[in-house]
């Protein structure tokens, strides 16, 4: 009996000290102390256990030489206590003596975080062990979280985990004291979390095979460890290695293993390399015969059982299933999909098999992904019976767009789910392999989606060569280490903002910021990837573009000044950056900047260069000069980026013309030449032709009608034909006619061959027409009643020879439209940018909620949460829906097509759609459904565009007051803007500027 009750008296004592514990560490966690890493010229030690992980000893090594670039002096690393007044102390729970002589003593409790992934608790301790009088303590749950730890020291004493990989040099400093809060991380919110070396032959393999590692001539185990590095500092754990036909297979090289093991980095594969292995590079027909598995199942088990074996005592997630040879579907059985089912079961069965026999594990312990990617997800929802335990891995559709996302069933999987991710893409319908063009924010948007989802296992980006993927690379794994702090669309710009500031400075963060959303914007309406208009497979010739050039204020101007604008204030910016980081700058924000900026003026340039010419305009030669100067800038800054920045550090890393394709090339140009005497010319916005004066009554003589409730302005290109100087005039022939110029001298000589005026209406002046309530009725814009237009000109003066432009406003005096708070008509059309509603109504589960930094206006509209209910007939659209409502006006009436354009996402899976429902008035809710299917036309014009537009008919049913409705339909849609089309809307890329009173 009495041994009974000290049994129970030593389990009580147990459960109190760990209780203790506990509260001690409660008490603790978010006391601040100061700890000196370097005062004077005497520097702290870095105590570890030699037995520990060898990751945490390189992380004390890259924490030590952050140290050094800072103060000069590099801390020691030892594995013996000896007497100090302050060490850092550095260990694994169960891996460090120490740590856990501290915790056995009860001054270091780990009960909150002990057994758990990825964790770290970070402590400063009085008299931790003998000898010593203070220790900035770091205990890891496990290796990785140890070395997390460790490398969050970088970060407080201020480097950046680009330090290497993009030069942020680290700010001098003669001391280092860092302020450390007794904290405990938190889980990692993804467990498996990074980055897929792909379409590396352009730039990561050319750098590394003759630059950086040429003793091997190949991306090897040296540049494999620069690699991890960046991953540890990102908090990063996994890699699929490089695997085009230009590297060699990761395991070819026998010390990439080990380094990866060393540095605590996980091994995975892609989509299509099964096992770990490369089939691209080791596959060998000569030796080997084909890869099929139905006619040759042997050879393949082989070459999976001999990487089971090389890789069963390492860390690693192996890809189960199989695909064909380079990127492609399995032949066997063609179009038969039952039997591709079948086949593919019998595979990843054989699979587990040869991983049970080689690790010697239960395969349900063993991590494996299944990647249903392209034919293999038609697959899947055919039926494809996969083990449970398997994390299934859903992919994007190559342009950042979430194809399929786990239902409720599947999310209760015990494998859980993944997410692989592109921000490098080859393929079709075009590749956008050289610059960093996807949106941060609709990449925050989709990975959010994907984790409510509950895809939380498995995270791979597709980076390319890693630059200039920089900043997304980044953000993509801040989401994957604390989603938490990605709560709004807004998270994304405050966390490039910190981001800015930590690299180059309060002071120009804002600044910085600013441009690269304003790049990113322009980026999300067209890739500069895609701006030649072309495709590939098969490669096709530059196309004609969009962009109008005489509707709705000139696209292609538009983008050039909005380009030419982000240039300026990206150079001012550089001037502004310390010299320590102007190499940071120019690899971080000037290349990508100025690279998509060039690349878009290049391509505008000679679509102005073509359209001038047509018009016989001496303009076209300087525009055809601009886009081959464009040409030349991108080549002089893709050389300076190889061969003089960092003294050639970066040497083949950037390449300008990944696969050579027509977008990259210097478009063809035409000149306008000629011996004739100079004359004025004029083109006016709304016509695709110059005015003609041979041409009686020529149609291009008038400018579009100016309408007083949108403050209309429209352009006037006057234009030198032939060569010499003119002197030219501008007369209104009405005093609220204003013109940004009158006149002025154009010289083909200097040059100066062509000038934009803008004419804008004084509406002060402008005479009123009837006092009405209401709009006249009619089905043509342009025939207005005489009673609300008002009739003048501007005569063009030059070499003795008078042209008139006629002008026409409509000026109505209409007593409804006096406090009108909403949008007009304009010319036959209404334009409405989604976010500017002018009421929204909660639906029975879900809100209409903005998200900003994404869509053609900077902001779209969408139905949250996600896990809402879809409401597909009339009733329940009407009951319980939430419902967008636009007052807006107009002065024609009839059949319409209201255009909605959304974000082109994909249903995440059946039963949930991309729906939503709209209707003018009172008339029922009409569905509009913007899903595509597979990689047909339409996805591929999406993609090209970012945008999906639908229509559906409506009727305006008298001219005056109406409401536009939208519901939505299927939570998650994503609506960008609104086109209420009377039969005015001309051509262009966009929609129209909003029609919104003015």
């Amino acid at each position: 009996m009495k041994k009974l009750k000290y049994k129970s008296m030593f389990k009580y004592l147990g459960l109190f000290l760990t209780c203790f514990q506990v509260l001690v560490l409660t008490a603790q966690e978010g006391k601040t102390s100061e700890f000196s890493i370097v005062e004077g010229n005497n520097t702290i030690s870095i105590l570890i256990d030699k037995k520990d992980a060898k990751v945490v000893s390189i992380a004390s090594d890259i924490f030590a030489n952050d140290v050094l670039n800072i103060t000069g002096l590099k801390p020691s690393i030892i594995s013996k206590a000896s007497t100090a007044s302050s060490v850092i102390i550095a260990g694994t729970i169960g891996g460090n003596a120490i740590i856990d002589k501290l915790i056995a003593s009860g001054k270091l409790s780990v009960t909150a975080f002990k057994n758990d992934w990825e964790r770290y608790a970070i402590q400063v301790i009085e008299n931790p062990v003998k000898g010593i009088d203070k220790a900035l303590v770091i205990a890891g749950s496990d290796r990785r979280g140890t070395a997390y730890g460790i490398l969050e020291l970088s970060r407080k004493i201020g480097v950046s985990p680009w330090e290497w990989w993009a030069d942020v040099t680290p700010e001098k400093r003669k001391e280092l004291k860092v302020t450390v809060e007794n904290t405990v991380s938190k889980s990692p919110s993804v467990k498996y979390r990074g980055i897929f070396l792909n379409d590396e032959d352009w730039g990561l393999q050319r750098w590394a095979a003759l630059n950086f590692e040429p003793e091997i001539g190949d991306i090897g185990p040296k540049t494999y460890a620069k690699v991890f590095e960046l991953l540890l500092r990102l908090r990063a754990n996994t890699i699929w290695p490089a695997m085009h036909s230009s590297t060699k297979p990761f395991y070819s090289y026998p010390e990439n293993k080990f380094v990866a093991d060393n540095y605590a980095i996980v091994i995975g594969t892609s989509h299509a390399e099964p096992m770990l292995s490369n089939i691209n590079t080791e596959w060998k027909h000569d030796t080997m015969g084909e890869y099929r598995y139905d006619t040759n199942s042997e050879t393949i088990k082989n070459l999976f059982t001999k990487r089971a074996k090389e890789t069963a005592k390492y860390d690693g997630i192996y890809t189960v299933g199989m695909r064909g040879e380079h990127d492609s579907p399995m032949i066997v059985g063609e179009d038969d999909t039952d039997a591709q089912v079948n086949l593919l079961e019998r595979v990843i069965t054989d699979q587990r098999s040869i991983l049970k026999k080689e690790t010697k594990k239960n395969p349900t312990e063993i991590p494996q992904a299944f990647v249903p990617y392209k034919e293999v997800l038609n697959y899947y929802q055919s039926g494809l019976k996969l083990p449970e335990d398997i994390t299934l891995v859903w992919t994007d559709d190559n342009y950042g767009y979430m194809r399929q996302l786990s239902n409720p069933d599947e999310q209760t999987r015990p494998g859980g789910a993944g997410v692989y991710y592109h921000t490098s893409y080859w393929g079709r319908p075009h590749d956008y392999l050289w610059l960093n063009s996807t949106n941060p924010v609709l990449m925050w948007e989709e990975m959010s989606k994907a984790y409510e989802f509950q895809s939380r296992d498995i995270w791979i980006l597709n980076c390319g060569d890693i630059k200039p993927h920089e900043y997304n690379i980044e953000l993509f794994l801040d989401m994957a280490w604390d989603m938490d702090d990605f709560e709004k669309s807004s998270a994304v710009k405050t966390h490039m903002s910190t981001w800015a500031a930590r690299e180059f400075g309060k002071e120009s963060a804002s600044e910085i910021t600013d441009v690269l959303f304003e790049n990113n914007r322009l980026a999300y309406i067209r890739r500069p990837e895609f701006m030649a208009w072309s495709q590939v497979e098969p490669v096709t010739k530059e196309g004609e573009t969009e962009l109008t050039q005489y509707h709705y204020g000139d696209e292609v101007s538009e983008r050039i000044n909005s380009y030419q604008s982000i240039i300026e204030t990206t150079e001012h910016l550089y001037d502004g950056i310390p010299e320590h980081r102007k190499d940071a700058f120019y690899q971080l924000v000037y290349y990508p900047v100025i690279g998509a900026s060039k690349l878009n003026q290049k391509w505008l340039y000679s679509f102005k260069n073509k359209f001038t010419a047509k018009q016989g305009r001496q303009s076209a030669n300087a525009f055809g000069a601009l886009s081959k100067d464009a040409f030349n800038r991108i080549e002089k800054e893709t050389s300076y980026y190889n061969t003089k920045l960092q003294n050639g550090k970066w040497n083949h890393i950037m390449t300008m013309a990944p696969r050579f394709l027509p977008v990259f090339a210097q478009p063809a140009t035409s000149n306008v030449q000629t011996e004739e005497k100079a004359e004025l010319g004029l083109a006016l916005e709304g016509y695709q032709m110059e005015v003609n004066d041979d041409i009686i009554n020529s149609y291009a003589d008038v400018l579009p009608v100016f309408n007083r409730y949108t403050n209309s302005s429209y352009f006037i290109d006057v234009f030198v034909e032939g060569n010499g100087t003119l002197n030219w005039e501008a007369k209104p022939k009405a005093d609220w006619i204003k013109l940004s110029e009158d006149k002025g001298v154009l010289n083909t000589s200097s040059g100066e061959v062509e000038k934009r005026i803008w004419v804008r209406i004084d509406w002060d002046k402008v005479p009123k027409g009837e006092n009405k309530k209401e709009a006249p009725l009619g089905h043509d814009f342009q025939l207005i009643p005489p009673s609300f237009k008002v009739n003048s000109a501007i005569d063009f003066i030059s070499e003795g020879k008078t042209t008139t432009i006629g002008v026409s406003v409509y000026n109505p005096k209409l007593e409804v439209l006096k406090n009108y708070n909403g949008f007009v008509e304009d010319k036959g059309y209404v334009s409405i940018n989604a976010e500017n509603f002018t009421r929204k109504n909660a639906g029975k589960e879900a809100k209409w909620e903005l998200f900003e930094g994404m869509g053609y206006t900077n902001k779209v509209i969408t139905a949250l949460p996600r896990t809402a209910t879809p409401n597909v007939n009339i009733e329940e659209i009407k009951a319980n829906s939430p419902v967008l409502e636009y007052d807006f006006y107009t002065f024609n009436f009839g059949e319409a097509q209201v255009n909605l354009q959304a974000v082109p996402t994909h249903a995440p899976h059946a039963g949930i759609g991309v729906r939503c429902a709209v209707a003018i008035d009172d008339a029922d809710p009409v569905i509009v459904d913007f899903q595509t299917q597979g990689r047909s036309e339409a996805w591929k014009e999406n993609v090209l565009k970012n945008a999906t537009v639908k229509a559906a008919k409506q009727i305006v049913n008298k001219a005056g007051a109406h409401t536009l409705k939208i519901w939505m339909v299927d939570p998650g849609v994503m609506i960008d803007q609104v086109l209420i089309d009377l039969g005015g809307w001309k051509a262009s890329y966009a929609f129209p500027k909003e029609t919104v009173k003015k």
